[in-house]
């Protein structure tokens, strides 16, 4: 089954971009998400298009958040990076003349819409802001458990 990664790849360079509180450059990004820049730059490229990032060229330049991480939801970056594909079922024909496969298909479609929305829902819950301050609670609690073990040696 192919996987699409696209909102979770966005999703952890956008944290990187909030935990660096300075310009990040497509290398820096490509780096700590052991990609290509050309990859970064081209996504990043459509956050820009809509509204969510902004880049610097230059000395000290590099990509930054264009809005306030507390007004943007995973469920905005989901819609950004083109609304991937949530389940990979689909109908076997999405016309089809045959009444058994029309039942199949009406009772998969409800059920794909169902999830879709809850999916949505969720993720329209979740800011950048929130996913950022779950990072930072799950840092300092790493932080502290490296501490405990050097102190215990």
């Amino acid at each position: 089954m192919n996987r699409d990664s696209r909102l979770s790849s966005v999703l952890h360079a956008l944290l990187h971009m909030l935990g660096a509180g300075e310009p990040v450059t497509s290398e820096q990004l490509a780096q700590a998400m052991t990609t290509n820049p050309v990859v970064v730059r081209r996504v990043m490229a459509g956050l820009r298009e809509q509204g969510f990032v902004r880049s610097e060229k230059g000395h000290g330049g590099g990509w930054t958040l264009a809005r306030d991480p507390s007004d943007i939801t995973l469920a905005d970056i989901y819609r950004a990076v083109g609304a991937p594909a949530i389940i990979a079922m689909s109908h076997r024909s999405e016309n089809p003349g045959c009444l058994v496969e029309q039942a199949v298909n009406d009772a998969l479609g409800d059920t794909f819409r169902e999830v879709e929305a809850i999916f949505l829902t969720r993720l329209g819950a979740v800011t950048l802001e929130t996913l950022a301050r779950d990072f930072k609670r799950r840092l300092t609690r790493h932080r502290q458990t490296l501490e405990d073990q050097i102190h215990a040696k």
